[in-house]
């Protein structure tokens, strides 16, 4: 089946908290719950917030927020939320939203990418093929920042 990825529009979210679930939580800790949260971040600079579509219907979603990080020598990308619909290609569809939230972190300059440890062992595999690595207690991958060149 095809699919694409692509930015979320503030229109995504709904399904985007659909597919999530219980991911989420209810937001009882802060005063927004997480879709009034996704929808800020649709149009925050340090955050990308990517969906994945087959036929105009969501099968997946990403969120990629980042923050400044001394320790980690630049800013530090963190996939926050990733989610697919176990009904497409799980897989294919989470390796592609993977591979554009390592491309949105290169070009707003992060150094490393990281991941919170999948609930799931069969999710290890996942992350692995794209390079990141068990740092406990997250995975991390380094990337090269957009316009950095290594010598």
């Amino acid at each position: 089946m095809e699919y694409r990825v692509r930015a979320a529009r503030i229109t995504d979210i709904e399904a985007l908290i659909a597919l999530s679930g219980e991911r989420l939580g209810d937001g009882a800790s802060g005063t927004l719950g997480a879709a009034d949260i996704l929808r800020q971040l649709v149009f925050l600079p340090h955050a990308t917030v990517l969906v994945a579509e087959r036929k105009r219907d969501i099968v997946g979603g990403a969120v990629l927020a980042i923050r400044p990080s001394v320790r980690a020598g630049g800013y530090v990308g963190t996939i926050d939320l990733l989610v697919v619909d176990p009904t497409s290609e799980p897989d294919a569809v989470s390796d592609s939203l993977i591979e554009e939230c390592l491309r949105s972190a290169a070009n707003k300059g992060c150094a490393s990418v990281e991941a919170p440890q999948p609930d799931d062992p069969a999710e290890h595999p996942r992350w692995v093929r794209q390079g990141f690595v068990d740092e406990q207690p997250v995975l991390r991958r380094i990337v090269d920042p957009a316009g950095r060149r290594r010598v």
